[in-house]
């Protein structure tokens, strides 16, 4: 019999802030900087789930089809024993310092930055942005989060080059 609670996935991109708070507060333009999401909300939940295992806990995950994080769609029970989080910023600090602490284990996968690039820009085309204006996007917004995260590579447990991974 296979489990299906004994892992889940607790993406980072769970906690946008929504585009209606980005608008208020003037950041739909940096929607994936590190200041566009709860990092406290974040920080709470990892803390809890490292603390609090006798309950269920929903955790919000992120749709690329309405471009919204969507409450309460991950459901980490008490049987759950391998909880996996991801996201770009987990090494970063300010808001983001403690982050790293609630995991375990911290990997830093070391993509081949064009190939991000690509899939980046491919990614905002298919979100109906055109080429010029991907490649903006991509300027302003996602290339220096990259060379931010980049910066805190060293910081990871472990850096794994995927061209090198065997399965």
């Amino acid at each position: 019999m296979i489990r299906l609670d004994f892992a889940v996935h607790v993406p980072m991109d769970g906690f946008h802030l929504s585009n209606r708070q980005l608008s208020i507060q003037g950041l739909s333009e940096r929607k994936g900087a590190p200041e566009t999401f709860d990092v406290h909300g974040y920080k709470h939940l990892l803390q809890r789930l490292r603390q609090d295992r006798d309950d269920e806990v929903y955790a919000p995950d992120f749709s690329r089809e309405v471009d919204e994080s969507i409450s309460s769609s991950i459901r980490i029970t008490p049987e759950t024993q391998v909880i996996i989080t991801e996201g770009n910023y987990l090494l970063h600090s300010g808001a983001w310092t403690g982050v790293a602490a609630q995991c375990d284990h911290t990997w830093f996968l070391d993509a081949d930055v064009q190939t991000v690039k690509d899939r980046l820009i491919d990614r905002q085309i298919q979100g109906g942005k055109t080429l010029e204006d991907a490649q903006q996007w991509f300027q302003t917004v996602d290339e220096p989060n990259i060379n931010d995260v980049l910066r805190r590579r060293s910081s990871a447990d472990q850096t794994i080059d995927p061209i090198e991974m065997t399965f």
